[in-house]
């Protein structure tokens, strides 16, 4: 509740809370060459849609809601006897602070935080000694990335950038919530813009400390479109091995350096959350 009234006032003095020097506005593109347009001149972040210049700081403060129905789980993950897979009703809540900044026009450094609060509704057919019902709250997920920008969009070729994510353990093995040991993920990708939006296409590595294996990560194929000096819309299939979803966003540009953006998450798979709407606003300086 306390985030939610915190996003609400952000909304109320935004207008005039958030400056960038001489940094161009995010969708402040109408002098640039037709496949820039969409979405300027700044490196893609890690969050959908959304680019950082040189110089430029990001901060976005938002929320999250995930539920699940068809929630998959091990007893031995979360700390009881037996290594079947079943299907539980999940739920969370998440309040996330996300921060970008522009080192340069080729590298950005990002960081992102989150306190979460999640159930868990064992399966009928579980019969492990799971409780019925198991709560967690706390410090879920922290992790940084760099990000760098290997060439230039031009008229004849696409942009390339690649990046490099850590996500730090911040709960026990077995905790609903968080992560309990390091993760690493390496991955690359492609931007071309056209006269009737931007598509990218990335894909990536992994590397799981507890599990001791590289194996395949996120990729993900994406859609932007600009819409008005004013409004952004996102669209994009995102997952890696058997979770898949599929994204949508829309974005409402309150002044060249703050936006409001409104995500939403639907699951294409039975292994993805079913449901995972998020709401936020970004503020450039």
């Amino acid at each position: 509740m306390r985030v939610t009234v915190l996003l609400l006032l952000l909304l109320v003095v935004a207008p005039g809370a958030a400056f960038a020097g001489d940094v161009r506005g995010h969708l402040d593109t109408g002098d640039l060459p037709a496949y820039l347009r969409d979405r300027g001149e700044g490196i893609p972040l890690s969050m959908f849609a959304t680019f950082i210049q040189d110089g430029q700081l990001l901060v976005y403060p938002f929320v999250e809601f995930y539920r699940d129905a068809n929630y998959e789980y091990k007893p031995e993950e979360l700390g009881y006897k037996g290594e079947s897979d079943h299907r539980g009703d999940f739920e969370a809540f998440e309040a996330l602070l996300f921060i970008g900044y522009g080192v340069s026009d080729r590298l950005a450094v990002e960081l992102e935080g989150a306190i979460t609060q999640a159930e868990l509704e064992r399966s009928a057919d579980d019969r492990s000694g799971v409780p019925a019902e198991i709560e967690k709250s706390g410090i879920g997920d922290v992790e940084g990335q760099l990000r760098w920008r290997w060439t230039n969009e031009t008229a004849r070729r696409p942009e390339i950038f690649s990046y490099f994510e850590t996500v730090a353990p911040t709960q026990r093995e077995g905790s609903l919530i968080g992560t309990s040991d390091w993760e690493f993920k390496l991955g690359t990708g492609v931007i071309r813009g056209f006269s009737f939006g931007t598509f990218a296409l990335r894909g990536s590595l992994a590397y799981d400390r507890a599990a001791g294996a590289v194996d395949v990560g996120e990729a993900a194929i994406e859609y932007l479109k600009r819409l008005s000096p004013s409004w952004r819309v996102y669209a994009g299939i995102e997952g890696a091995q058997d979770e898949w979803a599929a994204i949508t966003e829309a974005q409402w540009h309150l002044t060249p350096t703050v936006f409001l953006k409104v995500n939403n998450g639907f699951g294409i798979t039975s292994k993805a959350p079913g449901w995972a709407p998020e709401l936020g606003v970004v503020f450039g300086f």
